[in-house]
């Protein structure tokens, strides 16, 4: 192990420019202009497995873009198997000019690589090939087996990836998967991700007139739509924060006392600050970490309708709309929590206008593992003595669909083990990763991976 660490200490500077190579591919999944960015992405990505000795490496053809599939199996029949999953695409770059610098000319700046995808998530994706290759050229073989799975798709919601993990069980099944696609609560503070919120939303369409109506002909005779809409929106939670949708909370698990001292134990958000918001508000008797962390939400995400321009129209708009989302928790089920919302819009619809609701296709169930399993207590092991700090564990307001579908398809364990910060700006201009997650990072890795190994 030593030799392993000593390599990527030595060979830091051609690693960090390999990298630098990687993040230079304009790998941009959503437009059709950099169809063969992302090719060459998935090549850069074959070539160097082949590299570091990876077996049939194979880049999988999909009806999107391709997804690079890999095996080592060097480590015998004892050793573990490891389902190592990320995604070589990125998101556009757009406003380009709110850029220091071409976001895909990587530069170093205070200690910082700048480019997109540096955090999210081909800097995080690189430093597991770079551990590999680091324990190729010294031992000349991993610790534990791997089978690599590496998407073009996940920018745009992963929409192939389920496809082929269903229809070739067999060809990624492992004993467990390891996810770095996520991020520490604070800059060099060990973080155990353990939960992921679900995902699921709805939008709702009111209809009053068949056309936008004069406001002083016809108000008093004809419902406006805004107002209905604005009713039904009103009666679906209350001031405490409270979900008032009949059965919406039956199915929750509960937030158990030793989650909530974990959580509890994670350093706080300063919101005012980094909102911008004059107060905090969560579901009464929760904290705001224990919302975010571990209670279902329901937000509205967006509501338009009528005259949006400079001055006045003075109508009685057509039509209304609003989109929501909700976040929810092990135990619900997305499809259970649409038609519920569904039933409770059309209960609080008024007389006077027709209502409609569009369920969202997309949507996917809550994970969480145990933050007592075996795998989870190596992770926080290896994370604490790379980075000198007690771990923290947390639970995700987010949602990272493929978690769900590889647990579903599997029914195998997830580590998420992610090295990025809240100051990374995933997804905006200036998207950064820091050198120390990069550096400890895949210390991190080469603990995680010896101590499986030796099991």
């Amino acid at each position: 192990m030593s030799a392993v660490l000593a390599y990527l200490k030595e060979n830091r500077d051609q690693l960090l420019n390999k990298l630098t190579d990687f993040l230079t591919i304009p790998s941009i999944s959503t437009d059709s202009i950099h169809k063969q960015d992302v090719q060459k992405a998935a090549d850069f990505v074959v070539r160097y497995l082949k590299e570091i000795g990876f077996e049939n490496v194979d880049k999988q053809e999909t009806k999107g873009h391709p997804l690079v599939y890999a095996e080592y199996n060097g480590a015998g029949e004892e050793a573990p198997t490891v389902l190592f999953y990320g995604h070589y695409d990125v998101q556009p770059v757009d406003p380009i000019d709110e850029w220091t610098s071409d976001p895909f000319k990587p530069e170093i700046r205070d200690e910082r690589i700048y480019a997109r995808g540096a955090s999210d998530d081909k800097g995080q994706v690189f430093m597991h090939l770079a551990v590999f290759e680091a324990y190729m050229k010294t031992e000349g073989k991993l610790p534990i087996n791997v089978k690599v799975c590496i998407e073009g798709e996940e920018e745009i919601g992963s929409e192939h990836l389920y496809e082929v993990l269903q229809s070739d069980k067999e060809r990624f099944h492992a004993d467990f998967a390891v996810i770095s696609d996520s991020g520490m609560v604070a800059a060099n503070q060990p973080t155990i991700l353990y939960g992921l919120k679900g995902f699921t939303g709805i939008e709702v369409k009111v209809t009053g007139p068949d056309h936008d109506l004069h406001s002083g002909i016809y108000g008093g005779a004809v419902r406006n739509p805004i107002t209905a809409l604005s009713h039904i929106l009103a009666s679906m939670k209350n001031e405490e924060e409270v979900i008032t949708v009949e059965g919406f909370y039956d199915d929750v698990e509960p937030l158990s006392d030793e989650e909530r001292k974990l959580i509890s134990e994670v350093p706080s958000e300063d919101y005012r600050n980094s909102t911008g918001i004059p107060e905090t508000v969560s579901e009464q008797g929760y904290t705001p970490q224990e919302h975010t962390m571990g209670r279902p939400t329901f937000e509205i995400n967006g509501i338009y309708g009528g005259y949006q321009g400079e001055g006045t129209k003075t109508i009685i708009p057509s039509t209304a709309t609003a989109k929501i989302t909700c976040r929810i928790v092990p135990g619900q089920n997305p499809n259970k929590i649409q038609d519920l919302l569904e039933k409770h819009i059309m209960k609080a619809a008024p007389a006077g206008v027709k209502v409609e609701v569009k369920k969202e296709k997309l949507s996917a169930r809550a994970y969480k593992v145990e933050p007592s399993n075996p795998l989870i207590k190596v992770a926080a092991e290896s994370y604490t003595k790379a980075f000198g700090k007690e771990t923290v564990y947390i639970r995700m307001g987010g949602s990272i669909p493929v978690v769900e579908w590889i647990e579903a398809i599997y029914n195998i364990p997830i580590v998420l083990l992610g090295f990025g910060t809240p100051e990374d700006r995933l997804h905006s201009p200036n998207e950064s990763f820091p050198l120390d997650s990069f550096d400890k990072g895949m210390e991190t890795l080469v603990y995680y991976w010896e101590k499986l190994g030796q099991k």
